[in-house]
């Protein structure tokens, strides 16, 4: 039977969504980002709807990490931190690499993208281990 760790599922997704925080921030890449995308802070626009966005998507890739430790019964932090390696840079990557090649966004926005989900992603799966 496959179990969900709440506990674990909640505190992931709080490391997801902390982590978009910060990355995307002017700290970090926010900027970078915006002049990829073509945006200023004044055009961003509301921000209510890619927010709510953003934490289903944050909640519901760690719902799937946990349901993955689940199915392969991890219990070990090897293993655990191998998984989220994998799925960052063996699914995640080469998903955003796929379509950047398609849609041509550049090199830099896919490294701003694809580095926020495989950190998400490997986070994700050490907090949930963790938990």
């Amino acid at each position: 039977m496959l179990e969900v760790n709440l506990l674990g599922v909640i505190a992931a997704t709080l490391v997801g969504m902390l982590l978009g925080a910060l990355w995307y921030s002017s700290i970090a890449f926010g900027g970078a980002w915006m002049k990829c995308v073509g945006k200023t802070p004044e055009t961003l626009g509301k921000q209510t709807a890619p927010l709510v966005g953003s934490i289903i998507s944050s909640l519901l890739t760690a719902v799937g990490v946990s349901l993955l430790f689940s199915l392969l019964n991890v219990s070990n932090f090897v293993t655990a931190i191998s998984i989220g390696a994998i799925l960052g840079f063996l699914v995640i990557f080469p998903a955003l690499l796929s379509d950047n090649l398609f849609c041509g966004w550049g090199s830099k926005l896919l490294i701003i993208q694809s580095g926020y989900r495989v950190v998400s992603v490997f986070l994700m799966s050490l907090v949930i281990y963790l938990v």
